[in-house]
C-alpha cells in the first residue's frame, strides 16, 4: 500500500502514514498520537479496549517511536490538527525510542540542553520542525542559485578534495598520509576552477565540501563547511564579478521568500528582505573613514589594508541607514592582504572585492591573473612560487580572462536564519569536534 505523506492526508477509506511519535496521550478509554513526518503532523485517534493488538501497540509507545499507521481518515471540524484524524486499523511499531538524552526545546522544568550537547545527539536534534524547516529553506535557497547559473550557461563539475601540494597559501590545511607520500585537503576548489577556465569551458561552477586548518573559536568559522564557488571566462573587470554575485544573491533570496518567507518570519523570527540591484559598494579606506565619522571608529594606519571584524559589524549599520541595503561590496584592499593570483591594476590594487551581509563577510571574489609571466612574479614575490608551479603551468598554454567568487553555504544559511555556524550545519566539524 502506498504512503500518504501527512500534509496530504484527506477522507479516506483506506490510508496508510509513517512518521515518528511527536506526543502522545494515553488514557483508559482513547488515546490520541500527534504522528511527525517531513511535511507535517497528524492526528491518530484510537479507542481503546476494541482490539487487543491496537492497545498494546499504543501502550508500548514512547516519544520519538517510529510507527506505520493504517486506517481511515475522517475529516472533522473539531481536529485542530488540519481538521481530519485517522482511525486506526493497524499501528505497526516500526522502532522504540529510549528515553531521550536531550531536550530539543524549553518546556516546563526543563531548560533546552547546550548546542554541544544537541550536537552529541544531532540526529535527534534535527527532528524537530524548526531544523527540518532549516534544511529545507537551505535546500530552496542552493537550488535557486544552481538555477540561476544553469539558466546563464554554466557547467557543474566536481574538482579533487585531495590534492598534492598545500594550496594557495600553503598555511591553514589539513595533511594527511597518502600512500608513500603526503596529500593535503583542498582548502578551496580556486585552483581547479581556473583551470578550467584554461581547459575552455568558460563557465562553472561547484558544490562541495571545503577543509580550513584554522583553531577559530568564533560562532562563524568551521574546519570543514560546504562552498559554492564559481569561475567565468571573458570578463572586462572585477566588476562583472560582483555583478554577478549581486544577481544570484537576488534570485535566490527572493525564490527563498517566496517559498518559505511566512515561515522563515514566524519560525526564525528573521523578516526577509529581498535585495534590491545594484549592491552598494565603497573603496576600504573610504568605508574607514565614514565609520569614524558615524561611530568613531579608528583603526591603526597599518591595519587598514585590510578589513577588521568590528569594521564588517559597523559597515552594516552605515549601510543600512545610508542605503538601505543589508549588502556592501568592498574593494580596493592592499595586495599584501590578498591572495597572489588576483589581478593588479597599474597602480598595484588588487582587483577584487569582499561582501558584507549583516555584518559579516560573506565572500572575497576578484579578476584573476590570467597571464602567466606577471602570475608567476606574483607567486614569486609571495615566496610561493615553487609551492605552485604546478598551478602556474594552467596558464603557460594559454587561459581567457576571469574571475569568480565562493560562498560558505553554511555561513548564508547562519545570517539568513539568525543563527550560530554550529546550528546552520548538519552536522558541525570544528578543532575540538570530529564526532558525530
Amino acid at each position: 500500500m502506498e504512503r500518504t505523506y501527512a500534509a496530504n492526508v484527506r477522507g479516506a477509506e483506506q490510508i496508510k502514514v509513517c512518521g515518528f511519535v511527536d506526543t502522545i496521550r494515553n488514557k483508559s478509554k482513547m488515546a490520541f498520537i500527534v504522528l511527525k513526518d517531513i511535511t507535517g503532523k497528524v492526528q491518530i485517534t484510537v479507542e481503546k479496549n476494541e482490539d487487543p493488538e491496537l492497545d498494546a501497540a499504543v501502550n508500548s509507545l514512547t516519544p520519538d517511536s517510529v510507527i506505520t499507521v493504517i486506517g481511515k481518515a475522517v475529516e472533522s471540524e473539531y481536529v485542530k490538527l488540519g481538521g481530519v484524524e485517522i482511525y486506526p486499523k493497524k499501528i505497526i511499531v516500526e522502532s522504540l525510542a529510549a528515553a531521550l538524552p536531550i531536550d530539543r526545546e524549553a518546556r516546563k522544568g526543563h531548560e533546552r540542553s547546550s548546542i554541544d550537547q544537541r550536537i552529541d545527539y544531532r540526529w535527534v536534534d534535527l527532528r524537530t520542525e524548526k531544523n527540518q524547516l532549516l534544511f529545507k529553506i537551505q535546500t530552496c535557497l542552493v537550488g535557486a542559485m544552481r538555477e540561476f547559473l544553469l539558466q546563464k550557461n554554466f557547467v557543474e563539475i566536481h574538482t579533487p578534495k585531495l590534492i598534492g601540494a598545500a594550496s594557495e597559501s600553503g598555511a591553514d590545511v589539513f595533511e594527511v598520509d597518502y600512500f608513500d607520500r603526503k596529500a593535503y585537503l583542498a582548502q578551496s576548489p580556486q585552483f581547479y576552477k581556473q583551470m578550467a577556465m584554461a581547459s575552455g569551458l568558460e563557465r562553472i561552477f561547484e558544490v562541495g565540501p571545503v577543509f580550513r586548518a584554522e583553531k577559530s573559536f568564533t560562532s562563524k568559522h568551521t574546519t570543514e563547511f560546504s562552498g559554492f564557488d564559481l569561475e567565468f571566462s571573458f570578463i572586462e573587470s572585477y566588476q562583472d564579478v560582483m555583478a554577478l554575485e549581486a544577481e544570484i544573491l537576488t534570485y535566490a533570496l527572493g525564490k527563498v521568500k517566496e517559498a518559505y518567507g511566512k515561515e522563515l518570519e514566524e519560525v526564525f523570527g528573521m523578516p526577509l528582505e529581498v535585495p534590491t540591484l545594484p549592491f552598494p559598494q565603497i573603496k576600504l579606506r573610504d568605508l574607514y573613514d565614514e565609520l569614524e565619522k558615524e561611530f568613531g571608529y579608528k583603526v591603526p594606519e597599518e591595519e587598514k589594508g585590510d578589513l577588521t571584524t568590528e569594521a564588517e559589524h559597523l559597515s552594516f549599520d552605515w549601510v543600512k541607514k545610508k542605503y538601505g541595503h543589508e549588502f556592501l561590496l568592498v574593494t580596493d584592499f592592499d595586495a599584501e592582504k590578498r591572495a597572489f593570483y588576483h589581478m593588479r591594476d597599474e597602480n598595484g590594487v588588487p582587483q577584487g572585492y569582499d561582501l558584507i551581509w549583516r555584518g559579516v563577510e560573506i565572500t572575497t571574489g576578484a579578476q584573476r591573473e590570467h597571464r602567466y609571466d606577471v602570475l608567476c612574479a606574483q607567486a614569486k614575490e609571495k615566496g610561493l612560487d615553487e609551492d605552485v608551479k604546478f598551478y602556474t603551468e594552467f596558464f603557460k598554454y594559454g587561459c581567457p580572462p576571469h574571475g569568480g567568487f565562493g560562498l560558505g553555504i553554511d555561513r548564508l544559511t547562519m545570517l539568513l536564519l539568525g543563527m550560530t555556524i554550529k546550528e546552520a550545519m548538519f552536522i558541525f566539524r570544528g578543532p575540538t569536534r570530529l564526532n558525530p
